[in-house]
């Protein structure tokens, strides 16, 4: 039924989604909806509309704070907006991808302008050089190496087009690697 219920908010059928979640309250599980209903938020929903992902996670408060019966009302209240919400699975995709070449490719060592310089002998290692501070550059940003050599070319991040707050994050993200 947790499967149903979250598969029917991922493909955005409002009715399915409350059949399932008043099974589920029948059965009494409030920890179960609760947990099921915040991995959807971020999951399912995610960049997309991430104030649904907020919102999620009041009702999920309240409904907690007030119990069953009327935990039934916060509860329903966010299934509806999960339901009809933009979906975007790109943040787990990106951290999933990450994940797969920690542990799958060498790595390499993080650039040594980004290792710590705050204690003695830092210097003498090369640490923390020649880091440019973002702050004290023309709109926070300035060019230069984040990702280990192994991976300089490396992209995880795929935006979605489907909601407006991700399509605003994709351009950003185009036009700075653009620059890059």
């Amino acid at each position: 039924v947790l499967s149903a219920f979250q598969k029917s908010i991922r493909g955005s059928d409002v009715d399915a989604a409350l059949h399932y979640l008043a099974r589920l309250i029948e059965a009494g599980d409030l920890t179960s909806i609760c947990r099921r209903l915040l991995v959807t938020a971020y999951e399912d929903i995610g960049l997309a509309s991430p104030q649904a992902s907020v919102r999620t996670l009041h009702a999920i408060e309240a409904a907690e704070r007030v119990g069953f019966p009327e935990a039934r009302i916060p509860l329903a209240n966010a299934v509806i907006e999960l339901c009809l919400s933009p979906k975007s699975n790109s943040a787990i995709q990106a951290i999933d991808a990450a994940l797969y070449d920690i542990k799958n490719r060498p790595i390499g060592e993080v650039p040594l302008h980004l290792k710590d310089a705050h204690y003695k002998g830092a210097k003498s290692l090369g640490r923390g050089v020649d880091y440019l501070y973002p702050h004290n550059y023309e709109n926070g940003w300035v060019k230069q190496q984040y990702l280990p050599d192994n991976l300089i070319d490396q992209t995880y991040y795929e935006p979605k087009q489907t909601g407006k707050f991700e399509q605003a994050l994709a351009q950003i993200n185009g036009n700075l690697k653009k620059n890059k």
